[in-house]
């Protein structure tokens, strides 16, 4: 029955009503998801007269039959009964015919387990007298070997006697099998002991020409017993046999304590012998197996891997138990050399494997993971820690001492931080399965660093301004190695302030540091590589987080130099204020040049360039420069300023002063030259002007100061206004 097709806007589907789990429940859930219940039950009254619709138009359609049905269903009840005598006798019929059936299948169901379980009896009978004729058979050929007539199996013959052997374990390969089918058998209960011997007496036969093979070189007869070995399934009691007779007595001459307690190269001695064992002492079993490159693929033996599970295990055993102290990382220099070279034999013994598959074999076998485990890589690392860590806190405890001559870097701190991050990844230190750890480090290192400096520059200083402003910085670390942390103190007036020199040498070396962390960043990429890590944007990104790191404190540093400088060059500058008292009625000569104090003022700026100029960028100076002249010019802006507005103010006063007293006495110089307040004013504007020439000659722009153009406008102003006087 197909449902009316309702509006596209209905919240629900119509099939679902028709579906056979249908359930209300759910369906309100659903539709709740979508809209609310409001909404679904106007869809729902909707859908309903649609419904209601579509029923009236199907009975409208088919009304002849529905008026129809009624009528059509007289008599029905009496041709039910009519139907219903035949019927029942229908079904006793089939009910006794399926009785019937069903006794049948029973009766050959049992026929058939019956003839099962004979045929599993015969089958283990048929297996019972396999194993019988197997064992009689065995120690058929044994007894006519050991017989007085015969060859004896072991002396004369060794060839036949591998063929024997190989015919007999593939007849006793033969009766294990049957055996284990056979098992709980109390037949095999007797003859169990039988097989035993043969299994005692042919695992000794085989160990005693495999030994005699092996000693005398005999390919076939060493084929034949490897052959028989794979043929009961004993590869593995073959390649302890191997290890034991052959690799054991060899080991137990090459590796002793004397190796590692003498020095490396007594260590390295004594790998490269355990490396040539192989070649040497064990050619004829890799060609045998396939081991080497010359076997023989139509006569090799498979099955075998001497070298993983015969060679390997015997020369950590021996490792293990003989030089236990080759695994001590308590002197960690000795350590490196150590694992160095030992990791170096690991990975020549694994060329020596005959593929890849040996390869793998080798290293997932417990022996390969138990000589990894045994060095303590982390007690390694973390003397290691101590060490480079250490270095760089003793540095930070010394604080910004200037480093040695010849240094890199200006700053001991800057020159050690260095020296870390270079140990961390140089040769001698680095280990590839730490490389998660130093690179750890190596992130700690610069962090650690630019905390000091953080926390050097935000230091609260007791006093900025320094005890001698003339005094100069050095251009070279080779000129400052023997000035300590009392002379900085001294220079910039108490412990905790920070003198020039160091701004200068933090922000060279700050620089400098940058410049050089894409080197790091290289030397880390290639270690990385090695490893197979392929990331290198989480690299970059951690590379320039630190870098970001170390250049948020420029700032603070810049602020710091600017202060400084500031307070050097405006205890000078503020001398401005006492221009009135050189030229109040001391008939002094009309000024023609600058005050003495501007040149005082401006010497720590030209000295910060003289010296600064081989060790920062051009650009930094001129920006120390800018904001420093910038804020000295609104310190001096006020100052003249005042001086003007104090020298105004006394012309007004003498003007009352005069009136006052009717008097002919004018403020003039006796030769009725410029007034006293004319100089001052012409001084103060000679100085102003001298101060633009000395910013053009530090290769700056006047107008790019602050407050300068102001100054100069005002000192202009005050000269014109004494001109027109």
């Amino acid at each position: 029955m197909n449902l009316p097709k309702g509006p596209d806007s209905l919240c629900f589907d119509k099939d679902e009503f028709m579906k056979d789990d249908f359930d209300v429940d759910r369906f309100v859930s659903e539709c709740r998801k979508r809209v609310q219940l409001e909404e679904l039950r106007e869809d729902l009254e909707l859908y309903y007269k649609l419904l209601k619709t579509a029923m009236v138009e199907l009975i409208n359609k088919d009304y002849a039959d529905f008026v129809n049905l009624s009528t059509n269903l007289v008599g029905m009840d009496k041709s039910l009964k009519q139907l219903s005598v035949p019927l029942g006798q229908l079904r006793e019929e089939v009910l006794s015919l399926r009785t019937s059936v069903n006794e049948v299948i029973e009766a050959l169901d049992t026929q058939l387990c019956k003839q099962d379980d004979i045929q599993k009896k015969k089958m283990c009978v048929m297996r019972l007298i396999q194993v019988v004729r197997s064992v009689e058979k065995i120690e058929k050929i044994l007894h006519s070997q050991n017989s007085k007539d015969s060859t004896s199996l072991e002396i004369n013959s060794p060839l036949l006697a591998g063929q024997i052997l190989e015919r007999i374990a593939t007849e006793f390969n033969q009766l294990q099998f049957h055996a284990v089918q056979s098992k709980g058998m109390p037949l095999l209960d007797k003859v169990r002991p039988r097989i035993a011997g043969i299994t005692a007496m042919l695992q000794q036969s085989l160990e005693g020409l495999l030994i005699q093979g092996l000693q005398t070189s005999n390919v076939d007869i060493v084929r034949h017993c490897l052959r028989t070995y794979a043929t009961i399934d004993k590869t593995r009691d073959a390649e302890l046999l191997v290890g034991q007779v052959m690799i054991k007595p060899y080991m137990d001459e090459i590796i002793g304590e004397h190796f590692v307690k003498s020095s490396s190269s007594s260590l390295q001695m004594m790998c490269v012998k355990l490396l040539e064992f192989v070649p040497h002492h064990f050619r004829l079993l890799r060609e045998v197996t396939g081991g080497a490159i010359s076997s023989d693929k139509a006569d090799i033996v498979p099955g075998y891997d001497f070298l993983v599970n015969s060679v390997w295990p015997e020369i950590i055993k021996g490792i293990e138990e003989r030089i236990p102290s080759l695994f001590n990382p308590g002197n960690p220099d000795a350590f490196y050399e150590r694992y160095a070279i030992s990791m170096d034999f690991v990975r020549r013994f694994e060329w020596q494997c005959g593929s890849q598959a040996s390869v793998k074999r080798l290293r997932a076998h417990p022996s390969y993971q138990s000589f990894h485990n045994k060095w303590n890589l982390p007690v390694y690392f973390q003397l290691r820690y101590k060490e480079i860590a250490g270095s760089l806190e003793t540095a930070i405890a010394d604080g910004l001492e200037a480093a040695p001559a010849g240094s890199l870097y200006h700053l001991q701190i800057t020159q050690v931080l260095w020296g870390c991050l270079c140990h961390c990844w140089a040769d001698g230190v680095y280990l590839p399965p730490l490389a998660h750890r130093f690179w750890k480090l190596t992130l700690q290192l610069l962090s650690r660093y630019a905390n000091f400096l953080t926390e050097a520059l935000t230091k609260t200083p007791s006093s900025e301004a320094p005890k001698d402003p003339t005094r100069p910085l050095t251009s070279s670390a080779s000129s400052t190695s023997s000035r300590t942390s009392q002379d900085a103190d001294s220079e910039s007036g108490g412990p905790t302030a920070l003198s020039t020199k160091q701004l200068v040498f933090i922000a060279a070396d700050m620089d400098k540091l940058q410049e050089q962390i894409p080197e790091i960043k290289a030397v880390i990429t290639g270690r990385l590589e090695a490893i197979g890590f392929k990331n290198f944007a989480i690299v970059s990104e951690a590379l320039e987080d630190s870098r970001v790191s170390l250049s948020s404190c420029i700032p603070t540093l810049n602020s710091r130099m600017t202060l400084l400088l500031t307070e050097r060059c405006f205890r000078f500058l503020k001398s401005a204020s006492e221009v009135p008292r050189l030229y109040r009625r001391t008939n002094k000569e009309v000024p023609t040049r600058a005050s003495s104090y501007m040149d005082n003022a401006l010497r720590p700026l030209h000295q910060l360039m003289s010296d600064c100029k081989d060790m920062v960028k051009t650009t930094i100076i001129q920006d120390w420069l800018r904001s420093t002249l910038s804020d000295c010019t609104y310190r001096y802006y006020e100052t003249i300023s005042d001086v003007l507005s104090s020298v105004k103010k006394m012309e007004e006063s003498l003007k009352r002063l005069k009136q006052a007293r009717k008097t002919t006495t004018t403020n003039v110089g006796i030769n009725g030259g410029p007034s006293d307040d004319s100089k001052i004013r012409l001084q103060l504007s000679l100085d102003v002007e001298y101060l633009g020439e000395q910013i053009e000659r530090m290769g700056l722009q006047p107008s790019e100061i602050t407050m300068f153009p102001s100054l100069l406008e005002l000192v202009h102003e005050a000269r014109n206004l004494a001109s027109t006087e």
